[in-house]
Order: C-alpha cells, then sequence, then structure tokens
C-alpha cells in the first residue's frame, strides 16, 4: 500500500464530505449551515490542491485543475459570509446565505468530478 495516495485519496474524499455537509440543507437557512464546516472544507480543499501540485500527468493536471476551482468557490463563499456578517446591514439574510450555499455547490460539484477522477485512475491501475 502506498501511504501517499492513501494520504492523496483521503484528503480528496475528507474535502468533498466536508463540503457536502455544508451544502445539505435549507439553502436560505443560515441555522442548516455551520461557518466553521465552510472554513474546515476550505482548509481541506487547500491541503488537497497542495498535495495535486506533485502530479505531472495530464490526469494530474485535472485533478487541479478541478481543485482550483473548488478552493475559488469556497473563498468566494466565504468572502460573501464575511461581508455578509460583518459589513452588511443587513446581516446574514436568506439571501446572502443562498449566494453562500450556491458557491458551496459549485465547490461541490468540482469536488465531486475530482472523486470520479480518483476512482476512474484507481480502476485503471494496473498491479
Amino acid at each position: 500500500m502506498n501511504l501517499e495516495k492513501v494520504i492523496f485519496g483521503f484528503f480528496i474524499v475528507l474535502a468533498a464530505t466536508l463540503n457536502f455537509g455544508f451544502f445539505v440543507g435549507d439553502i436560505e437557512n443560515p441555522a442548516h449551515h455551520d461557518v466553521y464546516e465552510l472554513f474546515a472544507a476550505l482548509v481541506v480543499s487547500l491541503i488537497a490542491t497542495v498535495l495535486k501540485f506533485g502530479d505531472r500527468t495530464q490526469i494530474g493536471a485535472v485533478h487541479l485543475s478541478t481543485s482550483l476551482v473548488a478552493d475559488l468557490q469556497l473563498f468566494a463563499a466565504a468572502l460573501v459570509w464575511g461581508y455578509a456578517v460583518h459589513v452588511s446591514a443587513g446581516g446574514l439574510t436568506p439571501e446572502m446565505t443562498a449566494r453562500v450555499v450556491s458557491l458551496s455547490g459549485g465547490a461541490l460539484f468540482a469536488n465531486v468530478v475530482s472523486v470520479v477522477i480518483l476512482i476512474a485512475e484507481t480502476i485503471m491501475q494496473r498491479r
């Protein structure tokens, strides 16, 4: 068993599951979406991105691109959340919550693509 591949797969799947956990719930209800889970999803996604930098294959490039998309979407979601809570006079309204959750949904899609690529790559490998 290759420990590097285990760690790589772990962070890819963890990024997807944390993002999914944040995404699930009523899109306009802030009580269904925890800010700490969004933060954890962003941090783990950034770690997964760093782990993808060493791969110089075509599949590695696609892994990296999906991870960068997820990072961008989660970072934008965090910025919108921060703006809503700390700058906006209205606070975290249902509309702002919907924006944050929608952005995390885009990141979730990128994470799902990355997991599918990981599974396909694993199936294609020969012993």
